[in-house]
């Protein structure tokens, strides 16, 4: 039994770090610097990003993106995300996880990184009624577009399968828009409400599109190259994702609920997860000596 948890814990550390032993080289950086970050102890983003729930949440995150057809461009003509998803998802923890659990000078270093790529992802697109359009991953409407959802699922996500949130759902989404301006987006929302209404406007107005690029990509979510001994745990995950997912935005991606238990079974995925790599995260720690540091060379 201790060998097939050591095997599976070192699978799925490999899978969210890219590191045997859940911390890679980047998180050496979190402990250094000269504040507490854009968050700290006790914030909701720490509660948030900190839970077992973000791998349900990365799912329905990536899901919603693809219907803008403006980003699906984006994703299909520039990502590696079929040649190499793992690293494609290593880059996007990398840069969640700074900005959560760094400090501030770190944070926004590690959002230029971000921006730099973004500055050279362009192309054209047909809009939802077939017009071609230019874009541009630095456009505001596709940088809003973007922050909604990720912050849209990792929101609802936490809010079913995790603990409370300090501060509640406003906590969260007013704190999570430091990190959509450090990206360039404008105006991002300071409430579950405007979320919601944001969320909601992109659908309202006609921008959103299901297309054999969407279908593609759902079909690569649905099946991403893992482990095979990891598939029945990942599916189970998309399921929950998906049941998460609002009906009006399932079915532009073509996808129905589960008639099985998917949020209860994901629930104990999660659980399973957790006994397996442990209630400690590498980057939390790292923070919070960092912040021990600090308090250490500067008492009150």
């Amino acid at each position: 039994m201790g060998r097939f948890v050591d095997s599976w814990r070192s699978h799925l550390l490999v899978t969210f770090s890219g590191n045997s032993e859940g911390r890679p080289n980047w998180v050496d950086k979190i402990e250094l610097g000269d504040d507490a970050g854009f968050f700290g102890p006790g914030s909701a983003s720490w509660a948030v990003h900190g839970g077992m729930a973000t791998m349900v949440a990365g799912i329905r995150a990536l899901l919603m993106q693809t219907l803008h057809p403006g980003a699906m461009a984006g994703v299909h003509d520039w990502s590696r995300y079929q040649e190499d998803p793992l690293g494609r998802l290593a880059g996007t923890i990398q840069w969640l996880v700074t900005v959560t659990f760094a400090d501030t000078k770190l944070a926004e270093l590690e959002s230029s990184r971000v921006g730099r790529f973004h500055d050279r992802v362009t192309g054209t697109y047909r809009d939802a009624q077939g017009i071609e359009r230019p874009y541009a991953a630095g456009d505001p409407e596709l940088l809003a577009w973007v922050h909604i959802v990720f912050t849209d699922a990792f929101l609802q996500s936490h809010t079913i399968w995790g603990d409370a949130i300090p501060g509640g759902a406003d906590g969260y989404v007013r704190e999570w828009a430091k990190a959509g301006e450090l990206v360039g987006v404008r105006n991002p929302p300071l409430s579950a409400a405007e979320l919601k209404q944001q969320l909601d406007a992109f659908k309202d107005a006609g921008v959103l599109k299901s297309d054999e690029r969407v279908a593609e990509a759902v079909r690569f979510i649905r099946n991403p190259p893992l482990r095979p001994a990891m598939m029945p745990f990942y599916r189970v995950m998309f399921a929950g994702a998906v049941a998460s997912i609002p009906r009006e935005y399932r079915d532009l991606l073509g996808l129905r609920r589960s008639m099985l238990p998917a949020v209860w079974a994901t629930g104990a995925v999660l659980g399973a997860v957790r006994f397996l790599l442990g209630r400690s995260s590498s980057s939390e720690d790292a923070a919070r000596a960092r912040i021990k540091r600090l308090a250490a060379a500067n008492p009150a």
